[in-house]
């Protein structure tokens, strides 16, 4: 339910696996995600068909003896029992992964949590903000520090990323039941994937016993290597991470002399000394000309650098049509971001609740109660 599990199973779909998603009578609560967050009635439901396209949808109540031994004759056919149901309401239904792999030993059991599978908070609720953004440090280093109340991060962010460490694990988990004929447990967590994703800020802090602090935008130790506006308030990020051999291409492309005069601006070091000067007098050039301007100044002077993009501008961005698609009633929805020699053009759509109880379970030759 909700997104960081289904997202995997989305992306499996995508590659061609048949994904059967499992529901119970109410169905997954991100069917209902705009009543459910605002309260607002809305039919169509983009969030829900981005991690739900794609595969067929079967309702079975875990409450039930028999629909648990259901969801046994269906894990029977399957190779993977993809789950991010908290470990002990699963252990409640007889679905804990030490008894559904000792029942069924091929069977790759992949268990997305909050916060891992051990210890004291393993079932406390989670969610993309609350495990990921909060409890991993990401959000506290995100920001200057004194700043923990800026706004909050788009929704589903550290929901997907870890969408992508459950889909790699369950890809390598399976490559190894084909090389051993055995299945077992593939785990992660919206924590771990969170810690993964600041592993640079923790590796070094684990290391020397302290943090770079996170600084604003003004005060950025590396001005070549920061984001600035153009004279038409439009943003961009320059990309020069190697200072002293990114710098005089950047140079040449403001066109002005003086900046080679200045020994605040001569080398990497002298420009992170005074870099907030640095920074103050970029701020002041840029301001000069509107980005088409700086575009094409950076093109012609091989400046590296990106435009800061609104949602929409990214929709229109020529260069990123390979991340849309259609799906079959012809909607359009965000692709996944693995292709595989060719981007993926079309793909299903999302089920309505318990769509194919009926055919799934007559394919198994059991019925439903």
């Amino acid at each position: 339910m909700w997104v960081a599990g289904p997202g995997a199973g989305a992306m499996l779909a995508d590659w061609g696996a048949d994904v059967i998603k499992v529901e119970g009578p109410a169905g997954d609560p991100q069917r209902r995600i705009f009543t459910a967050a605002g309260g607002a009635e809305q039919p169509i439901n983009p969030p829900f068909e981005v991690d739900n396209r794609g595969k067929r949808s079967v309702v079975l109540d875990l409450h039930l003896d028999a629909d648990r031994e259901r969801m046994h004759a269906l894990l029977d056919t399957a190779d993977v029992l993809l789950t991010n149901l908290r470990p002990t309401a699963l252990e409640g239904f007889g679905l804990g992964h030490e008894a559904v792999l000792t029942r069924h030993p091929t069977l790759v059991y992949a268990q997305l949590t909050g916060y891992g599978m051990a210890g004291d908070d393993r079932d406390r609720p989670g969610y993309d903000y609350g495990a990921f953004w909060a409890r991993s440090g990401v959000a506290h280093t995100a920001g200057p520090m004194g700043e923990l109340l800026s706004a909050k991060p788009p929704g589903a962010m550290g929901d997907h990323t870890t969408s992508l460490s459950m889909a790699a694990g369950i890809l390598a988990k399976l490559l190894e039941r084909h090389r051993t004929g055995v299945g077992g447990l593939v785990a992660t967590s919206l924590l771990r994937t969170g810690m993964y994703v600041l592993a640079q800020d923790l590796a070094t802090s684990i290391r020397f016993g302290k943090r770079s602090r996170t600084r604003p935008r003004a005060a950025d130790l590396v001005p070549q290597m920061n984001l600035y506006a153009a004279g038409d308030g439009r943003g961009f990020w320059l990309l020069g991470m190697e200072g002293d051999r990114h710098w005089p291409s950047l140079v040449a492309a403001m066109g002005d002399p003086a900046w080679c005069a200045d020994e605040r601006f001569a080398t990497a070091r002298s420009r992170t000394v005074h870099a907030e000067a640095t920074i103050a007098a970029l701020d002041a050039t840029f301001a000069t000309a509107d980005l088409a301007t700086w575009a094409e100044r950076f093109e012609t002077h091989r400046v590296w650098w990106a435009p800061i993009q609104s949602i929409f501008e990214v929709i229109d961005d020529p260069q990123a049509a390979d991340g849309f698609v259609e799906m079959a009633d012809g909607n359009p929805t965000v692709a996944t971001p693995v292709d595989f020699g060719a981007p993926l053009r079309h793909v299903g759509r999302a089920p309505a609740l318990g769509e194919h109880t009926t055919d799934v379970l007559d394919e198994l030759d059991i019925r439903p109660s």
